[in-house]
């Protein structure tokens, strides 16, 4: 059966615990030099994550769980994914007035960075701001092409 795929094991972790564990199909993550894609019997690998959206494709084109991620890192081993970012949010659980919230905060907090009335580290408030652009991107649902699951719609 050559369209037949198989699955790995995703753990997809925060300093707050586990996001998401289980198997999968294909996973896709926000690498630092543009988006990765792993199937199982990938070859090993270690990368590192920039904020973004992560998917995970439970089955080909019918169960697929987004995420809103920040940096972080990631690696893959024999039949196996760890996802370690700083925060992951379920596209359907963003609470969107939050995301404005912090993203504001953030925003705020880089100015001051850089008046050198904070010295917060600018790297970090980049991708703290980028996660929670990211957030509300994600939020916005079916407009820009996302969902957070995907029920397979039968063939005509």
């Amino acid at each position: 059966m050559a369209d037949e795929l198989h699955t790995f094991a995703v753990s997809l972790v925060t300093p707050d615990g586990a996001a998401y564990e289980g198997e999968c199909e294909m996973l896709i993550v926000p690498g630092a030099a543009g988006e990765i894609g792993v199937l199982a019997r990938h070859a090993p690998l270690v990368a590192t994550l920039k904020a973004g959206t992560t998917r995970v494709h439970v089955r080909r084109d019918t169960d697929v769980f987004e995420f809103a991620t920040g940096s972080g890192f990631f690696k893959v081993e024999q039949d196996r994914a760890l996802v370690l970012v700083d925060g992951a949010v379920e596209a359907h659980e963003i609470d969107t007035a939050q995301a404005q919230r912090q993203l504001e905060e953030a925003r705020e907090e880089l100015e001051r960075a850089e008046r050198g009335e904070s010295d917060a580290d600018r790297w970090q408030l980049e991708q703290r701001i980028r996660f929670f652009e990211i957030q509300l991107e994600t939020a916005a649902g079916p407009d820009n092409g996302r969902r957070s699951r995907v029920e397979a719609s039968p063939s005509a």
